[in-house]
């Protein structure tokens, strides 16, 4: 089952089951990894394969062939030993492209130390897109690496019916409207010559700070 459009989910809580759960329903043949044979059964029939094993083992992860494996996703979170076992053993797997669940900020660095990339705090950055959302007048928030986020808001009354071209939007505010909604339609990709409406839906990207700003001004 180890081909390049699989994905081995080891942990299967509510994080690794909805993750393997979503996988699959897009088309990805997805291994489910669980230590409780319960949890095991509650997802036999729902996944491509769904098998119980002891992952801090690492005969156990080579007869599942999770070093032949291009993608793996530890979404262990209780334990935090087996978390750390298991994710020690697939760093000296060389093919697997590493995800790893922390369900703290200790967590998450020696998950770091140990030598993983790709490190998620679902809670934590839920946390985070959440306030943004609270405290402002956005309807939808993305923030990136690197001080840079995307958000999704109405535009200003100042830009109502002008098109993008004529309001030196990026130069004043420091960011720009990549995507437009009409009420009713579907998103499309902006120009020059788009024009904005007042009960349009815009995607504005740019520094994260810049971007809340220019949010704010409805």
């Amino acid at each position: 089952m180890a081909a390049a459009e699989s994905v081995a989910v080891i942990g299967l809580g509510r994080f690794g089951g909805a993750l393997a759960l979503e996988l699959e329903a897009a088309g990805t043949e997805v291994l489910g990894i669980d230590a409780d044979e319960d949890v095991v059964q509650s997802f036999n029939g729902l996944l491509t394969h769904v098998v119980r094993a002891d992952t801090t083992k690492e005969e156990a992860l080579r007869q599942l062939s999770l070093s032949e494996f291009d993608r793996v996703v530890v979404g262990i979170g209780s334990d935090l030993e087996a978390s750390i076992l298991t994710t020690s053993i697939l760093l000296r797997f060389d093919r697997p492209t590493l995800w790893a669940k922390a369900i703290s900020e200790p967590h998450a660095q020696i998950l770091s130390q140990l030598g993983v990339e790709r490190v998620i705090r679902p809670e934590h950055d839920m946390g985070k897109r959440v306030a943004h959302l609270v405290r402002g007048t956005m309807l939808d928030y993305v923030e990136f690496e690197d001080n840079f986020a995307m958000v999704k808001t109405r535009p200003p009354r100042e830009y109502w019916d002008r098109e993008l071209g004529t309001t030196g939007l990026r130069a004043k505010y420091g960011v720009t409207v990549v995507a437009v909604k009409r009420k009713g339609g579907a998103w499309d990709h902006t120009t020059a010559q788009t024009t904005l409406y007042d009960d349009d839906e815009i995607i504005v990207a740019g520094p994260t700070r810049r971007a809340e700003l220019f949010s704010a001004l409805l």
